[in-house]
């Protein structure tokens, strides 16, 4: 009960809390601190006066507090300024109602926007005391909605005296439980003599001679009085809610006449009045009914309210229990499985031994997803209870109350929490969402040639293993270096396919591998090699095991490499256009781009087209591997072999080493072409049908893509699909 029992805002106990109109409560004090002027004014607000007297020592501590933002809130400020002013405060307020809404600043204490006072204009004059108050508000911190002030202030704010009586119950029931020492063994615990402020422990006289001693390191701790009555500081005390629970209280009069006594209770106000308030007030011509009938009337309500969430409760602790031992089941279940699982795995040959370790994880990850599931329900189902049991408590504390009025201030948004919280358990909560059951069971019956397929039997039935997989041969197809196959089932075919594993070879007539195993009956693979023969075959399986495999398909990827620029590995400023064939950049600095093709075997070829040369930059051409750096040149790091060109000269260049400086250069309309031979493991460059020197770059191996690396001043197109030309092949020197 006690988070029912504390300010939103200082997040202590409540002191003189006041009812807000959206029926939250606030302390007093706290209310000061988040008291705000109208944000709509704050480029023309009128200067606010000081208080006549000093601001209340609970405001001026309250954390989070800023110069003027705690002072002069309630009747005794004032502000001077003119209509004009008062115009742009009153726009604030959202509807007649007095209170609006707005997004709370993120970087505000406990999420409440707090304005700073704007200094008045140059050469304003201070208005007088007699002036009008400024237009300020209050902000809700639990619901963010406004509160515009009146001329009283936060005195127009009604105080939560049941609130107060309640808090002061609490605080006394606590003061006297904690003075009692926190160290004793004796049952039950003596009588607390000092209160040690720096290990805040309460010690009686043994305990401190033996558990702090006045030397050493506990010399310099300062020893105070334990708080051992309900009226010494924080031990409670009345608080300012008046004499106590008792029937002595003062009866409340009407806030605004404070001679008069509540009497009538306004249904359209809902708020308690007084007889005055129904002669000359605007509740004249409201529909009222006798203080003590709605009184009763409410409490009923309440109490109906409270059975439901109560029936609940009783059956959320069934619940728990049941959780509890479905917890236990579970475990000796599991155990029981496992032992059972271990005994006949155990009792087969060594071959059973891989496929043990396998079963025993299926039971401990069935086991543990069953904890999951519980411990979460009991978390769940503890963290709902804990909060109706709360405001149970907290209810029940309001029905003893005896005083009409201050219930009926509350009693409305109290139901209203009472109803959501019951409308909380949903049908279906407080039942277990798994069994203690496990739904495994092992057949050890199996001749030891099938000892590979054990496993638990999920079919009540013994079926057969599928028949042979159809290709689909008209949907099977092949694209640059991936393939594509389609298959189905035969018809009238009535046994159960859990899944399709598919096979390929190495495209060299090697053995075949598992490319894909799932339930789909068409795949893609991707990354082969280009210009390779691939063989292709298909099977299915279920619980009874493998099926035959199909026929063999033969596929032909195809013989010359057809990609463009990659633009998700691209360096960020490379610019890509013309269906990701032509490159720029838009940085001075060299800039990397990647294709989209990958080789590792084979011949392949193509040709970048120099479309603009400007200011006679170094763009450099070659191949590398998926991890190069992208931010400098091609071929200064370990990843990429490149050679870079200017207008008369290029180089090969790796590692940042530049070798081989051959005579020219390329310029606008310039071809440059780039052979890869991974046959015989090297790599040569052509200018313009011309090659540059020897091979640049020889026994290289592995997986390489086409790279290419410039700045702002040059941009190029790429080309691929060709066969390596006439004059390339002319012009090939021997390899060395």
């Amino acid at each position: 009960m006690e988070e029912e029992l504390k300010c939103p805002v200082c997040g202590s106990l409540f002191r003189e809390p006041i009812i807000l109109p959206c029926s939250h409560n606030v302390c007093l004090p706290c209310a000061r601190t988040i008291a705000v002027q109208t944000p709509e004014s704050e480029q023309h607000l009128p200067p606010l006066l000081h208080s006549r007297g000093p601001a209340p020592p609970a405001a001026a501590a309250a954390p989070g507090a800023t110069a003027g933002s705690a002072a002069c809130l309630d009747s005794e400020c004032a502000a001077g300024g003119g209509g004009d002013h008062a115009d742009k405060l009153s726009l604030h307020s959202e509807t007649d109602s007095g209170y609006g809404s707005y997004t709370p600043s993120l970087k505000s204490p406990n999420g409440v926007r707090v304005l700073p006072l704007v200094p008045a204009p140059p050469g304003a004059a201070a208005a007088p005391r007699g002036a009008g108050p400024a237009s300020s508000s209050l902000t809700c911190p639990q619901c963010h909605r406004s509160a515009s002030l009146d001329q009283r202030g936060l005195r127009g704010f009604q105080r939560n005296r049941l609130l107060e009586a309640i808090v002061q119950r609490y605080q006394q029931g606590r003061a006297a439980a904690a003075a009692k020492c926190q160290l004793c063994d004796r049952s039950p615990p003596e009588p607390a003599a000092v209160l040690c402020e720096q290990c805040e422990v309460l010690y009686c006289a043994a305990c401190q001679l033996r558990c702090h001693p006045a030397r050493g390191p506990f010399a310099k701790h300062r020893l105070a009085p334990p708080p051992a009555h309900p009226d010494a500081p924080g031990g409670g005390g009345d608080g300012g809610g008046g004499k106590g629970a008792g029937g002595g209280r003062k009866l409340p009069t009407c806030a605004e006449h404070d001679l008069e006594n509540y009497s009538m209770y306004c249904v359209s106000c809902r708020s308690p009045v007084c007889y005055q308030c129904l002669e000359e007030g605007k509740h004249s011509k409201h529909d009222v009914k006798a203080l003590g009938a709605m009184w009763k009337q409410h409490k009923a309500q309440l109490s109906q309210a409270l059975n439901g969430v109560s029936d609940k409760a009783k059956e959320a602790k069934e619940f728990l229990v049941q959780l509890k031992n479905l917890l236990q089941q579970i475990q000796e279940n599991g155990l029981d499985y496992e032992a059972c699982l271990v005994a006949q795995c155990d009792a087969l040959v060594d071959a059973l031994t891989r496929q043990k370790a396998k079963l025993l994880t299926k039971v401990t990850k069935e086991r543990e997803h069953k904890l999951k599931v519980v411990w979460d329900q009991i978390n769940h189902c503890t963290l709902k209870l804990r909060q109706s049991t709360g405001l149970m408590e907290y209810c029940l504390e309001v029905i003893k109350e005896n005083d009409p009025s201050g219930f009926l201030q509350i009693s409305d948004a109290l139901i209203k929490r009472v109803q959501v919280s019951q409308e909380q358990w949903v049908k279906g909560a407080l039942e277990p969402k798994v069994s203690a059951e496990f739904d495994l069971t092992l057949d050890s019956e199996p001749l030891l040639q099938s000892i590979h397929q054990l496993d638990f039997i999920q079919m009540k039935f013994p079926v057969s293993v599928p028949p042979v997989p159809l290709l689909q041969l008209e949907k099977c197809c092949t694209r640059n270096n991936s393939v594509t196959l389609a298959w189905r089932m035969p018809p009238l075919s009535h046994n159960p396919v859990e899944g399709y594993i598919l096979e390929l070879d190495d495209g060299d007539g090697g053995q075949f591998r598992e490319v894909y195993v799932g339930k789909e009956t068409l795949c893609t693979i991707d990354g082969l090699h280009f210009n390779s023969t691939y063989n292709a075959r298909v099977k299915a399986f279920n619980s009874s095991g493998v099926g035959p495999y199909s026929k063999t398909v033969i596929l032909q990827t195809s013989d010359v490499a057809w990609f463009t620029f990659d633009p998700s590995s691209a360096h960020r400023d490379i610019v890509l256009s013309n269906d990701n064939q032509t490159a720029t950049c838009n940085s001075y600095d060299d800039r990397v781009v990647l294709g989209t093709a990958a080789f590792s075997k084979g011949v392949h070829y193509w040709e970048l087209h120099v479309d603009r040369y400007d200011n006679h930059p170094d763009p450099a051409f070659g191949i590398a591997r998926i991890n190069v750096v992208k931010d400098m040149m091609l071929g200064k790091d370990d990843k990429a072999w490149a050679m870079y060109v200017d207008n008369n000269r290029s180089w090969f260049m790796h590692c940042n080493s530049h070798t081989n400086r051959t005579e020219g250069g390329v310029s606008k309309g310039a071809t440059v072409g780039v052979l890869l031979d991974l046959n015989k493991h090297n790599l040569t460059f052509y200018i313009n049908g011309q090659q540059q020197g020897p091979p640049a770059f020889e026994n290289i191996e592995g997986v390489f893509m086409p790279a290419l690396s410039l700045n702002r001043n040059v941009q190029v197109t790429l080309h691929t699909g060709l066969e390596v030309p006439q004059s390339v092949k002319q012009s090939k020197l021997p390899n060395n």
